[in-house]
């Protein structure tokens, strides 16, 4: 950054998004851009005129933008002038073709956004009104959460103790009129403590099959990496085919059903890493980060008056849907349009995740489904019947964090799978619908 530029800004609240960032305006320009929410800013961080990244393509396929709507986070361009566009070494940098330059990829996304009134985007706004009520912030868990559950995913959230994911699931519950069940993973915890077992009635002399706790629908695995791997084999073909099986017996579970699954990032002593098998099988890793300053005294607001949480459940959040809903908008969100060369996009993306260079192990086709599910059921959230690139940039991350592996010199050179994510979507070139 020029000296002249970085003296020029500073630290500024977006009046926007809300987000303190700093913004460096040129001297003598009369707005800046927020890196969060891509509003146009004056110096006091003012919304300059039009407050929302549109569309622009200039000739020769120098600079392209994608739409974002506010308050999203994603703000996604193409510059190709730019020599810092795209790291040395990667595939991207050999072939010269066009590089997206993504700022910032999230499953965050305004409630307010355009769209037809349809019964898929009131749901999603009175769900989101509901939760709200008990859990503050943390959009990228809440979103991602609600898409996996009308995709027919699973989820696993990483992040340290204490920023209220079982507060979350509990209120989830409540909200689906679902039924709740916990976990608690430890080391000595067998594959029959999770899916049950046949015992043996005294009174009739035979054994009869006993269900675990997985047979609820909103399941919460809480640090699932503390087990080790025959218990976590239990839960394979549970995800994968909602079902159970003991003794040759299949025992399916009432649908949706939904497996919401936490990790410490943090500690290392006394945990398993998750087998390649079982996290494909989540539709999401999401991260779930500290709030903002003011989310943060929202929650010592909230939550510091020693008031029973179950209470509060009771009468402070309601139940705006139902099993039987829920699955009937899951079969609509079939519907939503994806358009050929969005498909060809997705598959871009994902068999590129198998030769990138940094990469030991890319993403498996299951990928790509996860990712088509999650942009249909984001197009009906938002009101459309038809996705758009915005969906895929915004599915991608969370859909292929979990599902790479870095290759050993990545790792010593401290390179992040994000990061490199992020990089290897900006080498595909975003389709014109």
């Amino acid at each position: 950054m020029d000296s002249d530029i970085r003296d020029s800004g500073g630290t500024r609240q977006c009046q926007f998004c809300g987000r303190t960032v700093y913004l460096a305006t040129a001297p003598g320009s009369q707005a800046g851009q927020c890196p969060a929410c891509g509003a146009k800013l004056d110096a006091a961080g003012s919304v300059a005129g039009t407050s929302s990244v549109t569309p622009t393509i200039e000739s020769g396929g120098r600079r392209a933008g994608i739409r974002a709507n506010p308050p999203d986070v994603l703000v996604v361009e193409e510059e190709a002038d730019k020599p810092d566009a795209v790291e040395k070494g990667t595939p991207a940098a050999a072939s010269g073709g066009n590089h997206v330059r993504v700022d910032r990829m999230s499953m965050q996304r305004s409630l307010a956004v355009a769209g037809a009134e349809t019964a898929a985007r009131r749901l999603f706004s009175a769900m989101a009104n509901e939760i709200s009520k008990i859990f503050v912030g943390q959009d990228e868990l809440v979103l991602g959460s609600l898409v996996a559950l009308f995709s027919s995913g699973h989820v696993l959230v990483e992040s340290v103790p204490g920023l209220g994911k079982t507060l979350f699931v509990r209120t989830l519950g409540r909200v689906l009129g679902c039924q709740f069940s916990r976990i608690q993973f430890t080391a000595d915890l067998m594959p029959s403590d999770i899916t049950g077992a046949p015992i043996f009635d005294m009174k009739t002399q035979e054994f009869r099959f006993r269900p675990g706790p997985v047979f609820t629908q909103v399941l919460l695995a809480d640090e699932i990496n503390r087990s080790p791997a025959k218990t976590h084999a239990a839960l394979l073909e549970i995800m994968q085919e909602y079902r159970v099986t003991v003794d040759g017996k299949s025992h399916p579970l009432t649908r949706p059903f939904l497996v919401m699954a936490t990790q410490n990032p943090i500690e290392s002593e006394g945990t398993y890493n998750l087998p390649e098998a079982q996290l494909d099988r989540f539709m999401f890793k999401l991260i779930a980060d500290y709030p903002l300053e003011h989310e943060e005294s929202e929650i010592l607001k909230m939550h510091s008056r020693q008031v029973d949480i179950n209470r509060r459940l009771e009468q402070e959040v309601a139940t705006v849907t139902s099993p039987e809903e829920i699955v009937s908008i899951t079969r609509e969100n079939s519907d939503v349009r994806v358009d050929d060369r969005l498909l060809d996009y997705i598959i871009q993306i994902v068999r590129l995740t198998r030769s990138w260079p940094q990469f030991h192990m890319g993403a498996s086709p299951r990928a790509g489904i996860a990712i088509v599910q999650a942009i249909r059921t984001l197009a009906a959230f938002e009101g459309r019947d038809y996705a758009i690139p915005d969906d895929v940039i915004q599915a991608a991350l969370p859909a292929l964090r979990h599902r790479v592996i870095l290759t050993a010199e990545a790792e010593v050179e401290g390179h992040l799978v994000d990061a490199l994510l992020r990089e290897l979507v900006r080498s595909v070139e975003v389709p014109r619908l």
